[in-house]
């Protein structure tokens, strides 16, 4: 099965996502922005055949399978459910939307619709990633006890920066703390509960942010993430008969060790590739697509799983959380629910 995608935003994430995913191959037919001379400059750049000057044309397009939804988080939602409403399968960049609210209402109409709607969080989809399952499942360092993760960045610092804008969902939490939080629900599962500390700039977004997580069987989770400092971002699980260590930058293509209870070197691996990852989130979605074709309907998933859109808005209802403790508000918030009612049954 051909799976064709159109991509609806032009930014520079959109750009590192066609690029990589053009070279492995993935067919990009169509792309969207907000005037006629953006989406041809795009288009042109890329060799995408059709430019559309809108949105509602790019979702339109009957020559599209999948779209690719790239504008700013703040717009998620609305542009995720344009599609959605259109027939269209999607592919969310993370942050998913702002608040765990929006993200439901994607979940469900997606649902009701009868389309797929998967997160963006590549490093999920990471062959590593993968791998990383197996030996967790296969207990080769006992039962995970500990997550540690951080991603810290020197991010600009002009007040008009969408990142420093509250009402555009700024701050640091949904745009780099998503990577270590939804990797630590990934492993120990959904949090009972958490602790967040952090700092607000003038503007009222979250310039660091460091959270605790408590999970099943009293298993806890230590997160941090900044816009303001950079380190050199590594990651590890900590189980009772050893750990796996990821080497910086831990989110991406990487290198990572076993180490057995002593810190002895057990296995090492190295993940790293030619292209930088993007296209296994694409191709993830072309599988389950052509699963559902070859069975004449929705093939059933996990929908709880790591993948799935319940653990999305799972991780969205934690990030919700910690925000409220540490005090970063954004217009979205009108609905927010404690995280505990996310937990997927």
């Amino acid at each position: 099965m051909t799976v064709r995608w159109g991509v609806l935003g032009t930014g520079g994430i959109a750009r590192s996502f066609v690029a990589d995913c053009t070279a492995a191959g993935v067919e990009f037919v169509a792309v969207g922005s907000r005037t006629e001379e953006g989406a041809r400059a795009f288009a042109d750049e890329h060799g995408i055949p059709r430019a559309h000057g809108d949105y509602a044309s790019l979702v339109a397009d009957d020559q599209v399978d999948v779209v690719y939804v790239a504008t700013p988080h703040s717009r998620h939602a609305e542009d995720a459910l344009l599609a959605i409403e259109a027939g269209k399968h999607v592919l969310v960049e993370k942050a998913f939307t702002i608040t765990a609210a929006e993200a439901r209402r994607v979940r469900d109409a997606a649902r009701a619709r009868g389309v797929r709607v998967v997160e963006a969080m590549w490093t999920r989809f990471l062959p590593q990633t993968a791998m990383i399952r197996r030996v967790l499942a296969e207990g080769r360092i006992g039962t995970p006890r500990l997550v540690e993760a951080t991603h810290h960045q020197a991010l600009p610092t002009d007040p008009r920066h969408r990142l420093n804008d509250p009402a555009l969902g700024g701050g640091a939490l949904l745009d780099l703390g998503v990577y270590p939080v939804s990797f630590a629900v990934d492993v120990l599962g959904v949090p009972t509960g958490l602790v967040a500390a952090g700092t607000l700039s003038d503007q009222g977004v979250d310039t660091q942010m460091g959270i605790v997580m408590t999970h099943h069987g009293g298993a806890q989770s230590t997160v941090h993430f900044a816009l303001d400092v950079r380190t050199p971002n590594s990651a590890s699980i900590i189980g009772t008969e050893g750990r796996i260590d990821l080497d910086p930058t831990w989110y991406t293509p990487t290198t990572w060790r076993i180490r057995d209870a002593d810190g002895a070197v057990v296995e090492e691996f190295d993940g790293r590739e030619e292209l930088a990852g993007y296209a296994h989130e694409a191709r993830a979605v072309e599988a389950a697509l052509t699963a559902d074709a070859a069975q004449g309907g929705p093939v059933e998933i996990a929908e709880d799983g790591p993948a799935g859109i319940d653990h999305t808005v799972a991780v969205m209802a934690v990030m919700d959380e910690a925000r409220r403790q540490v005090g970063v508000r954004y217009a979205a918030d009108d609905a927010v629910r404690p995280l505990w009612t996310e937990r997927p049954s």
